[in-house]
């Protein structure tokens, strides 16, 4: 069973190198999306997608309530209803999908072990990866799964590399 963690820096373009990599692949891909919610070209945030149902809510926000991480306030309701649900619902699909495992998503202990379960499933997972993250959970997928980073040189051909791997 193949499993990939693309990692990187802030911004390089993890979360659009998984997408593009899904697009490609014929298999029924269930888990998590999230991306940069912008008000006039500033992050204010950051949105939480399930992939199999398109049901979106606030992962975190600079106005919203719930633990605190740099300038944003995690939105522990979304993601535990929509994140960790949908990752629970995944264990039946081709593919789990798992953006992000970060410092924001590891606020949550249902998401925490929602991840658990998918790692101890037989399910392929493609994810995204905190580039520093010491979470025992980072650090257990740092040694199963096969690393890749994400740089403004090879974000534009790893997608179908990715595709390939998982073909």
């Amino acid at each position: 069973m193949l499993r990939i963690a693309v990692t990187g820096k802030p911004g390089v373009g993890k979360s659009t190198v998984v997408a593009r990599a899904v697009e490609k692949l014929d298999l029924k891909a269930c888990g998590i999306r999230t991306a940069e919610i912008l008000v006039n070209g500033k992050r204010q945030g950051f949105s939480i997608e399930d992939v199999s149902t398109g049901r979106k809510g606030v992962l975190s926000h600079v106005r919203c309530s719930g633990p605190k991480l740099g300038k944003y306030h995690v939105n522990l309701a979304d993601l535990d209803g929509i994140g960790a649900e949908a990752i629970k619902k995944s264990l039946d699909c081709d593919l789990i999908v798992i953006d992000e495992v970060g410092p924001m998503e590891l606020k949550s202990e249902n998401f925490i072990l929602a991840v658990e379960n998918a790692l101890d499933s037989d399910r392929p997972i493609l994810a995204v990866l905190h580039r520093s993250s010491e979470h025992s959970l980072a650090q257990r997928i740092r040694e199963e799964f096969t690393v890749l980073t994400v740089d403004e040189d090879n974000r534009d051909d790893l997608p179908e590399r990715i595709a390939e791997m998982f073909g």
